[in-house]
This record gives C-alpha cells, sequence and structure tokens, in this order.
C-alpha cells in the first residue's frame, strides 16, 4: 500500500476509475467528487444535488474508498431503494474494486447489511414458531395451505442457501410465511445463547460488515441503529446518503408504531406457560377491550384522546406492565424456555411502549407536540384490515441531527434536493440550519443563490450545498407545457376537458406517453377513456407486475403506461419509447392524511406557512422527481406536459416551478403537441 504522503489524491483515482470501467469523466462528477473529498478532510457536511447522468455513485464511491483504505475505516452508504442497492453491490463496486487495486495498493472490500428481519434464522426454522401455538400445523411438509407450502419451501430453500437473504428467494413468499422463519433484534437470543448462533446467517453478514471498507445498507437500518439504544451498523465516521430525498419519509415509517387488539392478544399468549394464567388473562381482557371500542370508532386523525380509549389503553398498558413484570429478568434455562421468554418479552414491550406513547402524544401545546395519532382499518373493503392505532413523530430533523449529523460526516446526495431553488427546504427536515455555510451551483444549474444563514441556529452542524447541475440540456431538449387554459382540476375525477387535452398529447406523440397521476382512480378512468378513444397499447398500474409493465412499455414506443406513485419515482425509460411524461394534477398530500396535515398545523401553530412548508413542499418533490422521468440519457428529448393550471395561475406555482428542471417552458398548446409529432416523425420505426 502507497504511503501516505504518496497516497494518490480523489481527482487522480476519479480518473483512473474512469478509464478503468470505459466511461467518460464529466464536468459535474469530477466537482461532487472534489467535494465529497473536500468534507471527508474537514467534517463538515455536504449536500450535492446530481442529475441523472452525472455519475455521481463514482464520484461518492472513489473518495469514500480511498478514504477507508487510507485511514483503515467503514465507510457507510445508504440507499431507499432494492433497485440501488443491486447497481451498487452488483456492478458499481466490483468494478471500482478492481480498478483502484493497483492505486490503492490493495483491493477493496464491500458488503451489503439488512436488518435482522431480512435473514432466515435457522433456530426460528428449527424450532418453529412457539409464539403462536395455533400455526404449528404450518411445518408440516403436509400442509396444503398456501400459507404452509411456502414455509415449506423456505425449508428446502435453508438448504441451498449460502446468505440467508430473503431477496434472493424468486419467487418470494408472503410476509406471514416469512415471519415464521425470521426474527427481530429483540427477538434474536444473541449469538452466544443461540444453539446455531455459529451458523446464523444475520450474524455472519454483520461480521463481513464489520471487515469491510464500504457497507451498503438502507435508510430503514440507518435510521433504526440512530433510534435503538444498541449499535446496529459497524464502527464508521462517514456516511453517504444517497436518494436523501427520501430519507426523512423512510426514518418516519421506521418511528412509527402500532396497536392493535391483535397484537395485544398475540403477546398475552407469547406469555404461555410464563406467568400466572391470571395475569395473562387480564392482557387478553385488555385487547378485548381495545378490540369492542376500536370497531366502533372512526377512521383519522385524533386531535385529542377519545373518551372510549381513556380507559382502553392504559388497560392495555398496565396489563402489559404486569405480564413484563411476572416474566422477570433472563436466566439460565433451557433454550425452548429461554426463546419463547424472549419472544414474549419483545412483543410486550412493543405493546406496553406503544401504549405509553400513545397516552403521550396528545399536547394541548399544538406548535410543540411531538407526534400525530390516527386510527386505521378498512372494515368494509373486499380486504378487509382490523382498525390500528398509529402514532408517528411530527418531525425526525432532532433526532438526524443528534443521532447522524453530530456523530458523523455525512454526505446527502440526489438528484432532486433542491426545492423552490434552494436546498434549505430540505436542510430544515434534516436538521440542519438553513442557507449553511456556503451553497454552490454550476452553470445553468437550477438552484438559486444562497438564503442568508438562520439567527437562531448559529450554531448548528456546518454543511455546504452544492448543485453540480446535469449532463443534460434541459432547455435544449425538453419543453415544460403549462396547461394554463384548463380549468382547475375539481374533486369528481378528470374533467372532459383535461381528457380532451390528453388524447391530444399522446396522439400528436405517437403513443410514448407516461402519465403520472394522483391517484389510482384517475389513471384507471384516464386509462378507460383513452382506450375507447386511440388506437394505442394503453397500460395501466396493477394490470400486471410494475416491472413488467414498464418493460412493455419501453419495448413498444406506440405503448402509453399510466400509473400512480411508484411510477413517478420508479421508471427508468430512455429512448423514444418515452417522449411525454403527463402529470394530472399537482401531487399535494391529501387533506386527511395524517401526519401532513398534522406537520401542516404544528407550522401554523408556530406562526408559519404550514401550506408552503409541507404540503407544497410534499408537491415539490413528487413533481421534481416526476418530470425528471423524462431525460434518462443525454440524447432524449420530449414534453413534459402539466395538466394543472394552477401551476402557471397560483401563488404558489413559482415555488413549484422552481423546482423542476431548467426546462423551456409554454403555455401554448400547439407549441407542446407540434414538438411532439417532430419527434414522432424522426423517431426510429
Amino acid at each position: 500500500m502507497p504511503s501516505r504522503a504518496d497516497f494518490p489524491g480523489v481527482l487522480e483515482l476519479l480518473t483512473h476509475a474512469v478509464e478503468s470501467v470505459g466511461g467518460a469523466e464529466r464536468e459535474g462528477q469530477v466537482r461532487m467528487a472534489d467535494a465529497v473529498g473536500r468534507a471527508i478532510r474537514t467534517g463538515e457536511h455536504l449536500a450535492v444535488q446530481a442529475g441523472t447522468g452525472t455519475g455521481k455513485s463514482l464520484a461518492y464511491l472513489v473518495p469514500a474508498i480511498r478514504h477507508a483504505v487510507e485511514k483503515e475505516a467503514t465507510v457507510v452508504v445508504s440507499t431507499a431503494t432494492i433497485a440501488l442497492q443491486s447497481q451498487l453491490v452488483d456492478r458499481d463496486l466490483p468494478r471500482l474494486a478492481k480498478a483502484l487495486k493497483k492505486p490503492l495498493g490493495r483491493e477493496p472490500t464491500f458488503a451489503i447489511l439488512k436488518g435482522r428481519r431480512n435473514y432466515l434464522c435457522l433456530h426460528r426454522l428449527d424450532s418453529g414458531a412457539p409464539d403462536e401455538p395455533e400455526d404449528q400445523q404450518l411445518f408440516d411438509p403436509f400442509a396444503v395451505s398456501r400459507l404452509g407450502k411456502e414455509v415449506t419451501r423456505l425449508r428446502e430453500w435453508s438448504s441451498d442457501t449460502e446468505t440467508g437473504d430473503r431477496d434472493e428467494l424468486v419467487p418470494g413468499v408472503s410476509d406471514q410465511a416469512w415471519r415464521q422463519v425470521s426474527v427481530t433484534a429483540k427477538e434474536c437470543l444473541g449469538a452466544s445463547r443461540c444453539p446455531i448462533g455459529t451458523d446464523c446467517f444475520a450474524e455472519r453478514s454483520r461480521a463481513e460488515a464489520g471487515k469491510a471498507d464500504v457497507v451498503i445498507t438502507n435508510h430503514a437500518l440507518l435510521a433504526i441503529d440512530a433510534l435503538q439504544g444498541y449499535q446496529v451498523l459497524p464502527e464508521h465516521d462517514l456516511v453517504i446518503i444517497d436518494e436523501a430525498h427520501d430519507l426523512v419519509d423512510r426514518v418516519t415509517s421506521v418511528a412509527t408504531g402500532e396497536l392493535t387488539s391483535g397484537m395485544v392478544s398475540a403477546a398475552a399468549r407469547r406469555c404461555g406457560k410464563l406467568v400466572d394464567d391470571e395475569v395473562a388473562d387480564q392482557l387478553l381482557e385488555a385487547s378485548d377491550g381495545l378490540a369492542l371500542i376500536l370497531d366502533d370508532l372512526p377512521s383519522g386523525r385524533m386531535d385529542s384522546l377519545p373518551q372510549a380509549l381513556t380507559g382502553a389503553i392504559p388497560a392495555v398498558r398496565d396489563a402489559a406492565h404486569r405480564c413484563l413484570t411476572s416474566l422477570g429478568k433472563d436466566r439460565k434455562e433451557d433454550v425452548d424456555e429461554a426463546t419463547a421468554r424472549k419472544l414474549a418479552r419483545s412483543l410486550l414491550e412493543e405493546v406496553h411502549d406503544t401504549a405509553v406513547r400513545l397516552l403521550e402524544a396528545f399536547d394541548d401545546d399544538k406548535a410543540h407536540q411531538r407526534d400525530v395519532v390516527w386510527l386505521t382499518g378498512d372494515r368494509f373493503s373486499t380486504n378487509p384490515r382490523p382498525p390500528a392505532l398509529k402514532v408517528a413523530p411530527l418531525g425526525v430533523a432532532g433526532l438526524l441531527r443528534e443521532r447522524v449529523f453530530n456523530q458523523h460526516t455525512t454526505v446527502l446526495t440526489s438528484a432532486t434536493l433542491t426545492l423552490g431553488g434552494t436546498f434549505d427546504t430540505m436542510a430544515r427536515q434534516w436538521g440542519l440550519p438553513p442557507g449553511g455555510m456556503r451553497v454552490e451551483k454550476a452553470p445553468g444549474a437550477a438552484t438559486d443563490k444562497a438564503a442568508p444563514a438562520d439567527s437562531d441556529d448559529a450554531d448548528g452542524p456546518k454543511w455546504t450545498g452544492l448543485d453540480v447541475g446535469s449532463p443534460f440540456d434541459h432547455k435544449r431538449n425538453g419543453i415544460l407545457y403549462l396547461a394554463k387554459h384548463l380549468p382547475p382540476p375539481g374533486r369528481d375525477g378528470l374533467q372532459p376537458s383535461t381528457m380532451d387535452e390528453l388524447a391530444e398529447l399522446i396522439e400528436a406523440a405517437g403513443g410514448r406517453t407516461l402519465g403520472l397521476f394522483s391517484s389510482m382512480r384517475a389513471a384507471k378512468q384516464a386509462t378507460e377513456e383513452m382506450r375507447e378513444r386511440l388506437d394505442l397499447p394503453i397500460l395501466c398500474q396493477g394490470d400486471d407486475a410494475t416491472g413488467l409493465l414498464v418493460q412493455k412499455f419501453s419495448e413498444d414506443a406506440r405503448t402509453c403506461l399510466f400509473g400512480t406513485l411508484s411510477l413517478w419515482q420508479g421508471v427508468d425509460v430512455p429512448g423514444p419509447s418515452l417522449q411525454l411524461v403527463v402529470v394530472d394534477r399537482i401531487p399535494f398530500p391529501r387533506p386527511d392524511d395524517p401526519v401532513s396535515s398534522a406537520r401542516q398545523r404544528a407550522v401554523e401553530a408556530r406562526g408559519g406557512n404550514g401550506f408552503l412548508t409541507v404540503a407544497a413542499t410534499h408537491a415539490a418533490l413528487l413533481l421534481a422527481q416526476g418530470t425528471g422521468r423524462l431525460h434518462r440519457s443525454v440524447t432524449d428529448r420530449g414534453v413534459v406536459a402539466i395538466l394543472d393550471s394552477r401551476l402557471a395561475t397560483a401563488r404558489y406555482g413559482g415555488f413549484l416551478r422552481a423546482s423542476l428542471p431548467p426546462f423551456w417552458p409554454t403555455m401554448d398548446p400547439k407549441v407542446a403537441r407540434d414538438a411532439l409529432r417532430r419527434l414522432d416523425a424522426a423517431a426510429p420505426a
């Protein structure tokens, strides 16, 4: 390995890596790699907006690997999606490791780490599911139920798999089946006590991660590491958060608690013979009482604790506490009893702690309320779900600041981080002070000048914002068409004038259309009508697996694909198959969404603009992601059509437009249609 004095620099390594993998160095990639290297040296946090095609993975991996090898440290890279994890582990890192072996003096190592629930538990598989006695027959190889067949297949797979990783099981199994053969971290006996601990897939994965230079994980595990009182990730001094636009939602999801009568009764059953029958029966009675009350309550956000629950939730809390007290501490006992005790304690603690959190969530001071509570459940649908009480944090900025930014140098990156033209909106959600130390932008980038620093947060973590722009010439290759002449969208589905506009645009494009809708109802309505009006194949999300639909869409240029949320962020179709992206309406959160509505109210209680801070920010992020589907390669051309006139007429329209790629704008439908016809005529047959 080279001496410290001779250690190659970041940009030297980047040039070598790009040449080795047969790529071309890009200006934005070089600027980003240099900035990441500077952040590592100074310990100052960095937020980088890097458009699709920048090559941002290499731009952060090269300086990260250099740091890990030079300092013999571990770097954690967190992603939001399995697709990006797979790209990093299966393509980018193996090629980089080989390319950098010679200049670094050794081949860098990497590993992927997921939550324990993602790995097969051999002990659970061997001992069955002692917490659910009525499900023991599922381990009978002759079981005829679908669940039984799935568990039987998992038993067979356990003999073949080398990793025990659920994602490697194809085809997959239901969550219910997987729960029979896996455990959470709280349910695990621990490698030292488990009779199969030496062969544990999860422990083996953690051991490999502990020795690796780069550990790839996901935002959920990063959140668990921050939330739990014990270390989940290996010791590290640098975190790189890719797909950082999704960080807040993923952390919020992990920090959301749930309480159902089924959970309470399952906790009582898990106690089994470990506690007196009288103690367990009290918890069962509390479960029955909770079920009766929840069945009679309406779904939706709760601004105060309903009178009916003022007795039911304390009853659950107290009964769970009595069971925990009766269980006592762990002691020397046989493995079966230790397993049963661990499983019982895990669910009892979850029930007890969630009940406590629910009772503490209601605060008359709305400006400083920490949690929001709501009731879900759909008892009258074709797939009825029992009612569940949910409790989620109104914000995770404090958690991220204390447990991530104050602990590790952090690099956050995505193609979409500047909303309304600045990094400040995302920075506030992450717990970073607005304005940063400095904000830089590439020529022609979408970001505006830096906002002034927030004087109330002068001692917050220091960070830099950098927009390296995009290799795509958005103004030359893309048109943003705002349908200003259309009436604002209503509540009764897509209006006739909107349908006319949609049909004319698709016809001009000759198909080649990705329709992004704010609801499944609207997507299906548009699908049915376009199938009647146009002699073109129209695919709709839900007709088949989303991946197969996207594949069909990309293979036939005349095909259109309509859908909702997952298509806004998950479609990557370069080339002439996608030359028109249509958005039916600004994707504001639903007014009855419990978390966003409560966050909006809290901002207003503090004297802020709740709509702009919460609803418009949510819409801006999705719009930026959705419109980004148009350009996936430097040769892509096309039109983004927004059929919601409010983007052109409303006061908040400027904020939303400033969040989008810098397309050439027009409000003339003829200009948009003529451009689409020219593109259709020029496209290969």
